[in-house]
């Protein structure tokens, strides 16, 4: 060992430096995770340019493109496109109907409903690739953070873990397991059977859940979403108008105790019906054809209403209904913003129906909202006034159109698109096919995933705009750092010599300690490392320490998957954690935070049960 710490170049020397380097500026957070990401690439480019590792032949170990390799990595191309897939899934609505009956159990069971959503998580994770188990529970997760008032961050990092540890239960569980068997069976010509890893990981898997329901649920931050800010403009009352017309949804339907369950959050101020204004207590009152319904409304309880009923939107405003099917449906993505009416405005003074908004701009007026007193009156028979902010929804390109309306001041903050809701079966389809493709293994990840975020823009579930707005600079120049990180620690043998140190001082000490050191190492560097690379580079080495230590090797390379699998304490470690990154609002040291002591606990648990539990199968 001591020969090898000689003869190591100087080059992995200044490697780790940087590497360590890196990690102390991802986790103070004093700098961007970009500027730390791409300052440290270009340390490893000027070192390995101007003192370049040479093989037997002289020509370069690692080279600038072996560096900057990991830009085009398969993996950082099925990130992107994954959270280009998942924008899909958000913007045409396709997680709407299963979230509606979600929520439906979570108002009444709360904690239940969470706990099984976690425990169908560890389950499918045993058999399905983690990658796409995640990105089909993220949207679930996301709606009870926003149904349940929770912040995003309380629950995002758990999906993460749990499909981590669910993932090592079973040898196709992850491509850590079957990369690991692969070089286990090459290397000693044994094979590891499909549940060999299966009653460690159980034990693993239920201290890690007991271990975040606990103590790492008081360490998970509490980072509020960079929209909750707007609370204060969120809770608006605007003024709208429903026409009911024959066959619309809410004829016959009927109040509850003064309510109507078909109008949530809602609140009915006035119904016109022949002249006649109904004014609440509506007991005993039922809509029928030709009631026009005056009501107030937050702007999140208006889109909720039009998303969970879109057929509503025909009678919002009904001056003249919006073309959402015309004009070519892909060109035509609906957009609601809001505009307050400007002082001096041609606006001031007339209705709604003078005014010829729809006519003039495409786009319709379907709120109002005037702080200085309660409106009861017909939508068409409001005067506006300066200072009355309007609430517009439109196509897209009107929308946009608005802004050079000199008569309305747009509120750029407020402009969103709405579901495109004539695409969410599509977008569900294609979300489907792409999991589907990925877990059974027809499809390499990467071009499922690639294939599935083309597929979304064609169908016209989302537009290039708003694809483009779904790729995350910070994953994108994270992962790319951290492969190059990689690629020059392998390359100066610095990953093997950690490796065989470690091994060789904890031979000494008896198999109980190897394990427990094999374990703790295999974890730690998968955070640095892929896990990928971390099983296929320490598997030879754990072979060749349990041969030394007279250990059985299956042993030993099931140790080094069990640790390659806790990917916790960094967000680079697995493509998981920079999933959950961007909906969970995470810093960089919120995985050392919360993940760290996960890592250790289960090293403790590791090392005090696998020497039980392998002298009871006699494999110790």
């Amino acid at each position: 060992m001591i020969d090898s710490i000689a003869s190591a170049p100087w080059q992995m020397w200044v490697t780790l430096a940087i590497i360590i380097v890196t990690i102390i500026l991802y986790a103070s957070d004093r700098f961007s995770i970009e500027l730390v990401s791409a300052g440290s690439l270009v340390a490893l480019l000027l070192l390995f340019k101007e003192a370049p590792l040479l093989n037997e032949a002289g020509k370069p170990l690692l080279s600038t493109e072996g560096l900057l390799a990991g830009f085009a990595s398969p993996g950082l191309i099925a990130i992107m496109c994954l959270l280009i897939i998942g924008q899909g899934i958000f913007q045409s609505g396709a997680m709407d109907l299963p979230t509606k009956y979600l929520m439906q159990a979570y108002e009444k069971h709360a904690v239940l409903v969470t706990i099984g959503i976690y425990i169908m998580i560890y389950a499918v994770s045993a058999f399905l690739n983690d990658t796409p188990v995640v990105v089909m529970f993220i949207p679930l997760i996301a709606s009870i953070a926003a149904h349940g008032n929770i912040p995003a961050s309380r629950l995002m990092m758990p999906l993460s873990f749990i499909a981590l540890m669910g993932g090592m239960t079973t040898t196709i569980g992850s491509s850590t397991n079957i990369l690991a068997a692969a070089s286990f069976k090459a290397i000693a010509h044994e094979q590891i059977g499909f549940f060999d890893l299966t009653p460690m990981a159980l034990i693993l898997g239920g201290v890690g859940l007991l271990y975040l329901a606990t103590a790492g649920r008081l360490l998970l931050p509490r980072h509020a979403n960079p929209d909750a800010g707007q609370g204060e403009r969120e809770s608006k009352q605007f003024i709208a108008q429903i026409d009911i017309t024959p066959g619309h949804p809410l004829v016959g339907k009927g109040a509850v105790s003064g309510l109507f369950p078909d109008l949530p959050d809602v609140t009915v101020r006035m119904v016109l019906r022949r002249g006649e204004a109904i004014l609440p207590p509506y007991d005993d009152f039922s809509f029928r054809p030709h009631d026009v319904l005056i009501i107030a409304a937050t702007r999140a309880a208006l889109t909720s209403l039009l998303k969970s009923n879109p057929d509503i939107l025909d009678g919002l405003m009904a001056e003249t209904a919006l073309d959402v099917e015309g004009g070519g449906a892909r060109s035509r993505q609906l957009t609601m913003v809001e505009a307050v009416v400007a002082p001096g405005s041609r606006m001031i003074g007339r209705s709604i129906a003078q005014i010829g908004f729809h006519y003039q701009t495409g786009c319709t007026i379907i709120g109002i909202e005037r702080r200085s007193r309660m409106i009861r009156a017909h939508m068409n028979t409001i005067r506006l006034e300066a200072g009355d902010v309007l609430l517009i929804v439109g196509p897209t390109r009107e929308v946009q159109r608005l802004r050079a309306d000199r008569d309305l001041l747009v509120l750029e903050w407020s402009m969103t698109g709405l579901p495109a809701l004539r695409h969410a079966r599509s977008a569900a389809l294609i979300f489907v096919g792409v999991v589907l493709a990925a877990a059974s293994g027809l499809l390499p990840i990467e071009i499922a995933a690639f294939s599935g975020a083309l597929a979304m823009v064609a169908a016209g579930s989302l537009n290039i705009r708003q694809a483009s707005r779904a790729i995350d600079r910070r994953i994108y120049l994270l992962v790319g750092s951290s492969i190059a990180m990689g690629a020059a620690l392998d390359a100066t043998g610095g990953a093997r010599l950690i490796g065989e140190s470690i091994a060789a001082l904890s031979a000494q000490f008896g198999p109980t300690a190897l394990i427990s050191a094999l374990f703790i190492l295999s974890a730690g560097l998968t955070n640095i490392l892929s896990n990928n690379a971390t099983a296929v580079l320490f598997t030879p080495i754990a072979v060749s320490a349990a041969a030394q230590a007279g250990l059985d090797s299956e042993v030993a390379v099931l140790t080094i998957i069990y640790g390659a699998n806790c990917p916790f304490a960094t967000p680079i470690g697995y493509q998981t954690n920079l999933l959950v990154m961007t909906p969970g609002h995470y810093k960089f040291r919120d995985f050392l935070v919360v993940g760290g002591p996960l890592i250790l606990v289960l090293w403790i648990v590791y090392t005090l049960a696998a020497p039980i539990y392998f002298r009871a199968i006699g494999a110790l």
